[in-house]
């Protein structure tokens, strides 16, 4: 048999070795607790150790699925990894015992940050896994062979049904305890009942001037299961409220530490915000607008007392994410929140449960904290959060933007009057005029409903006359300030994307 043939059996051993290691892991993590999930600490090392424009072009290619698309990514390293590891062990078997010792402690040493990781079932966990992928190594090199030298043929009997036997059994095997595992790690128990007081100030109820019925629109209030999410965390972590505090210190008058009912006791408020991603693209579906309901930031931070000399919040979640704004923002009559609820309902867990940071005006990098369990009062030059030091602006308010949602790019209409329409934000500024341009003709004015609060989206609609042919239709808003968005295109990094949503459709 050719070397090179040996040589790429090897290779499809150590990949099979790898899934076995990464299945096994995954089972384990599932099973048992303090153990964590191998693909999201590593790719979470990854994604903390890579240049910036992995993550952003996860987000800008895979949006709201960039999560998915991280962890495949990982697994296709460690794959390529195990190909090189099976290739090399053909030669040494030694090798592949170092190759998995090497993986074992990158697993450790990757999970040891993690937020419920215990020391203990974390090292015996990656062990029993590191030692489930060499064995499996070993067992398929028997069956191959080896190759003594790079240039030496095949030395050892082989059998090819046997192996293919062995090598698609083993990768079945991994497939179903990776498959069991992932499910058991990524599977959210349901949050607890919470009765949240009634609040004593909110927003107000839908009426029929805050929202156009028109099929295709995005809702004024977008539901829980349909809201955009975007953070850094590849497993969602599952707190139990009742172990779960928020710490609040630094440059305060003194330390508090408040638990979930502590919060709950507080005056509860409701107000609708629309937060956004500050990798939304022109037009993007990063942004959403939702009824928050929870306790005032302000009434937090009065309770451990602001000194004069911080210059800015900085909001820690519990899986090590950070983000900081200035704290005046606080006092400058927003009304930022410590959520607890969504929509009427307690915080879903992917969406921060058991508290989130809601700041109205901020782009979420820099303010909306989610599973949120310190503040931490600090100067503006002593701390970086997350994504400044990875090329993104420390001040981050939200840009006048507008969106078309209908009709779609590309769409056929028919000829004569069509509506077009969508939704418009700007934060703390409101929406005071949208407007929609056919081709090179005039603006025109659109129809806007009635806003939910000057931090909530509105939707707008204009009635327009199309004649057969190819269309451009572009959008822009104005607001409540006086500004009007910019047509001049920029990509989202560093501060947020700027220009006119912009489709085409055909009339025929």
């Amino acid at each position: 048999m050719p070397v090179e043939e040996v040589r790429t059996r090897a290779g499809i051993s150590g990949v099979v070795a790898v899934a076995v290691a990464l299945g096994v892991g995954e089972l384990l993590a599932g099973l048992f607790d303090g153990v964590p999930s191998p693909l999201a600490s590593v790719g979470g090392l990854v994604v903390d150790s890579s240049p910036s424009f992995v993550k952003d072009l996860a987000i800008n290619v895979f949006g709201t699925a960039d999560k998915a698309a991280l962890a495949i990514g990982t697994s296709v390293i460690a794959l390529a990894f195990g190909w090189y590891a099976g290739v090399q062990a053909a030669r040494r078997l030694w090798v592949g015992l170092a190759v998995f010792g090497l993986f074992g402690s990158l697993g450790v040493a990757a999970g040891w940050g993690e937020p419920f990781a215990e020391p203990v079932p974390l090292v015996v966990a990656t062990a029993l896994a590191a030692v489930s992928g060499w064995l499996a190594l070993a067992m398929l090199l028997e069956s191959v062979g080896s190759v003594e030298e790079p240039t030496d043929g095949l030395s050892g009997d082989f059998s090819r049904r046997r192996f293919i036997r062995l090598a698609v059994g083993t990768s079945a095997a991994a497939a179903v305890a990776g498959s069991v595992g992932r499910a058991l790690v990524t599977h959210l128990p349901d949050v607890p009942e919470v009765e949240i007081a009634a609040p004593t100030s909110g927003g107000t109820l839908l009426a029929e001037e805050n929202v156009f019925e028109i099929e295709g629109l995005s809702p004024v209030v977008v539901p829980n299961d349909d809201f955009y999410r975007i953070d850094t965390a590849l497993v969602v972590p599952s707190i139990d409220q009742t172990e779960w505090s928020l710490r609040v210190h630094g440059l305060v008058d003194s330390e508090i530490v408040l638990g979930y009912q502590d919060l709950l006791a507080m005056d509860i408020v409701e107000e609708y915000v629309t937060i956004a991603c500050v990798s939304n693209e022109v037009g993007g579906d990063l942004v959403g607008n939702a009824l928050w309901s929870g306790v005032r930031l302000t009434d937090v931070l009065d309770l451990a007392g602001v000194r004069p000399e911080a210059s800015q919040l900085v909001g820690r979640s519990i899986d090590g994410f950070t983000a900081g704004f200035p704290p005046n923002l606080v006092y400058d009559g927003r009304d930022p929140l410590i959520a607890l609820g969504m929509n009427g309902e307690p915080l879903p867990r992917r969406h921060g449960f058991p508290a989130r940071l809601i700041v109205p005006g901020l782009y979420g990098y820099v303010s909306a904290t989610k599973w949120l369990t310190e503040i931490d009062l600090t100067t503006w030059d002593d701390f970086d959060g997350y994504w400044i030091p990875r090329g993104w602006a420390k001040e981050a308010p939200i840009k006048t933007q507008s969106r078309i949602d209908v009709p779609t790019q590309r769409q056929t209409l028919e000829p004569g009057t069509n509506v077009i329409a969508g939704v418009a934000w700007a934060p703390l500024r409101g929406v005071d005029r949208v407007e929609v341009q056919v081709g090179d003709g005039p603006w025109q004015e659109a129809d806007l409903t009635a806003p939910l609060s000057e931090t909530a989206w509105v939707q707008w609609k204009a009635v327009v006359s199309l004649d057969a042919g190819r269309h451009q239709v572009r959008v822009r808003a104005t607001d409540g300030s006086g500004e009007t968005q910019t047509s001049e295109e920029a990509s989202p990094r560093p501060d947020g994307a700027t220009g006119h949503h912009e489709i085409v459709v055909r009339v025929e």
